[in-house]
C-alpha cells in the first residue's frame, strides 16, 4: 500500500506519552500539528529487535527534536503493557523511560489502516516520515530480524527540509552540508561530473 505523497491516516488511541502518563484519546495529528514526525511500528513489546530500535530512537531523539521532528511507536500491545515495558531497565530486557509517545494499537485498526499488520496479528518493522502539511514523504518496511537503521531516518528528515528549502533534488547517499542537485539535465550532469565516482 503505498502513502508516498498521500494525507497521513490521522488515528487516536491509547498512548503512553513521554512522561509516562497515559492518554486514552491522544489524537496524532494534533500532536504533531506543525511539525514533521516519524510514526514507527514494531511488532510486540518485551522481544528481542524491538527494544533495541525503541531505544535507538531514544537515544537520537534530540536530533530529532532539533529538526521539529516527534518520533512515535506504535504497536499492538495495550498500554498497560507499554507502561510497563517503560518502568523495566533496557538491563532486563525493557526500554526504560523513553522520551517519546508509544502508542496503543490494540485494535490492530492504525496497523490496518497503514498496510503493515502482518498474519491479523501484529505490525511488521514500518516506518513513515510525514512533512508538517502531514503528507508522508519516505515508507519502509522491515522483516522481523532486520532492525531499522535511525540514521537514516534523520538523512531522509534533512533531505527533505532541504528539498523545500532550496528547490534542489537530493542524490543517492547525501548529507546536510554536502552538495545537492538541481532537477534538470544539466544539474545531474554538473553533479555527475565531479561525484560520479564517489556513488
Amino acid at each position: 500500500m503505498n502513502l508516498i505523497q498521500k494525507s497521513a491516516i490521522d488515528f487516536t488511541a491509547p498512548a503512553v506519552l513521554s512522561d509516562g502518563k497515559i492518554n486514552d484519546k491522544f489524537c496524532f495529528s494534533e500532536y504533531v500539528k506543525g511539525k514533521c514526525a516519524v510514526l514507527f511500528f514494531y511488532p510486540l513489546n518485551f522481544t528481542f529487535v524491538c527494544p533495541t530500535e525503541i531505544i535507538s530512537f531514544n537515544n537520537k531523539i534530540n536530533d530529532f527534536a532539533k529538526r521539529d521532528t516527534e518520533v512515535l511507536g506504535v504497536s499492538v500491545d495495550s498500554k498497560f503493557s507499554h507502561h510497563q515495558w517503560r518502568k523495566t531497565s533496557p538491563h532486563d530486557g525493557g526500554i526504560g523511560k523513553i522520551s517519546y509517545t508509544l502508542i496503543s494499537d490494540i485494535t490492530k485498526s492504525i496497523s490496518k489502516e497503514y498496510g503493515v499488520l502482518h498474519d491479523e496479528s501484529f505490525a511488521l518493522r514500518a516506518t513513515f516520515i510525514i512533512d508538517d502539511k502531514f503528507v508522508v514523504r519516505h515508507q519502509s518496511i522491515n522483516d522481523l530480524p532486520l532492525g531499522r537503521n535511525i540514521e537514516e531516518y534523520i538523512r531522509i528528515i534533512d533531505a527533505i527540509k532541504h528539498n523545500e528549502e532550496f528547490s534542489e533534488v537530493c542524490p543517492a547517499g547525501w548529507r546536510k552540508g554536502k552538495q545537492a542537485m538541481q532537477a534538470s539535465d544539466e544539474g545531474v550532469a554538473d553533479y555527475l561530473n565531479s561525484h560520479s565516482e564517489e556513488l
